[in-house]
């Protein structure tokens, strides 16, 4: 890496070097059954240059390739945009726990049982269920250097654990399943098997629900899959200088219920998504995006940063191949106080959503949502009674979270960046073929 940046500072005025390098081991059983053990490595460096005011790109599967990946960043650069930021110089970075030594050093055997338990145990509680898992241990090693002195360095380890059935019985198709993730080991799935078979046990029987406004429950992954999407993409600073997100004049207003807090914190120990700085080596930090219900600020990157007149937030992400690019790194919403339960007992008619599908389709910007029901349960008389089909919700974002019916006080990590508690809202419109 240093040679292809010492090459680089001859060209341009600013460069930087990142490199990622992985090796990840899959466990996976498909239709009851094991399929395959795999493992897999894989390097990535890409050059980042600022050459004539202008920013170039390159990336290349092979480090020692350093003059082909200077040239084609210059060649990029002739076409690139105006680099509005400079790059950071030599900073502190937090401590932060994402490496367990342990992690790496789990036999390939322990995986195969756990993924044996949790298969077998789905499988024992209800008949003609095919159970699909996955079990995936992963080191990755981030490098990052610049032409001004910005060097970072870290180790990160991870570990899941995923299991998914699926019952199919004529036109009726039922999906359960639950997923965990830490960067320490997880050799006791019990987690996931309860979530699950709860899951088996309230969908049990079918229960039809009618085509009104009904009071609501979005799980942790019911509100993963509803509306993480839209409240991402507003506080996305690169969408807020476009003009195009809803809450882009509204910093320091009241736009959420008063019990509504958000943030972006990666510097949480233990979790995949944690990081002591972004991919562009700007040191992590907790950024408080809603507090008591207001907003108090935006994401940002580098470049977008510096377009808006900010500071970067550390919230600089790449993709293998890409430059940077605004994202969230660990969103958390702060938990309440009532429990599941509590939520339930309190609904005479209403529905619980734990999983929708296509909620993304709306539109998103404006914080409209509206899907289909993959997996949710009818509420009768404060009781889950059973599983509804062939129902869809609809709703907008900002009306569910501006006047909140409750907020749960168990939280959960979901897809290992959204640490969330359920949400009750009050009125969501409901219709059903039923």
């Amino acid at each position: 890496m240093e040679a292809i940046l010492a090459r680089a500072q001859k060209v341009a005025k600013e460069a930087e070097v990142f490199s990622v390098s992985s090796e990840e081991t899959q466990v996976r059983f498909d239709a009851n059954r094991l399929k395959h053990m795999e493992t897999t490595q894989a390097t990535n460096v890409a050059l980042r240059i600022i050459k004539d005011g202008k920013i170039g790109y390159a990336t290349s599967t092979n480090i020692a390739d350093g003059e082909r990946l200077v040239n084609n960043a210059v060649e990029t650069a002739a076409f690139g945009s105006e680099a509005k930021f400079t790059m950071p110089d030599g900073t502190k970075y937090p401590g932060v726990d994402i490496f367990d030594a342990a992690t790496p050093q789990v036999a390939i055997k322990d995986m195969v049982a756990l993924g044996n338990k949790m298969v077998a145990t789905v499988t024992a509680h209800t008949a003609g269920i095919l159970c699909y898992a996955t079990i995936t241990r992963s080191v990755m090693t981030v490098r990052l250097i610049n032409s001004r002195g910005g060097k970072a360095e870290y180790k990160k380890a991870f570990f899941s654990l995923n299991v998914e059935g699926n019952l199919i019985k004529g036109t009726d198709m039922l999906f359960v399943g639950d997923g965990e993730s830490s960067c320490h080991p997880l050799l006791d799935p019990k987690n996931i098997i309860d979530a699950t078979l709860k899951q088996l046990e309230w969908a049990r029987n079918i229960a039809k629900v009618p085509t009104k406004t009904l009071p609501v429950i979005f799980t942790s992954n019911g509100l993963a899959s509803a509306l993480i999407y839209p409240l991402a993409s507003a506080f996305n600073g690169k969408i807020v200088l476009e003009g195009a997100s809803p809450l882009g004049d509204k910093v320091g207003k009241t736009v959420f219920d008063k019990n509504f807090n958000l943030c972006d914190d990666p510097t949480i120990g233990c979790r995949p998504a944690s990081r002591p700085c972004d991919d562009e080596g700007v040191a992590s930090q907790r950024t408080p995006l809603v507090d008591a219900g207001v907003v108090k600020g935006f994401l940002y990157d580098l470049q977008t940063a510096a377009q808006a007149g900010k500071k970067s937030t550390g919230n600089g992400t790449r993709s293998r191949g890409s430059l940077p690019t605004v994202s969230p790194s660990a969103l958390v919403i702060t938990p309440g106080k009532t429990t599941f339960d509590e939520m339930v007992g309190d609904i005479k008619e209403g529905l619980v959503v734990e999983q929708l599908m296509g909620s993304d389709q709306g539109n998103i910007l404006s914080g409209d949502f509206s899907g289909n029901v993959l997996l949710g349960y009818k509420i009768e008389k404060g009781k889950i009674v059973g599983r509804v089909k062939d129902t869809m919700v609809s709703g907008n974002v900002y009306q569910i979270l501006k006047d909140i019916g409750a907020i749960g006080s168990e939280t959960k990590w979901v897809s290992s960046f959204l640490q969330t508690p359920p949400l009750y809202c009050k009125g969501l419109s409901v219709s059903s073929k039923g």
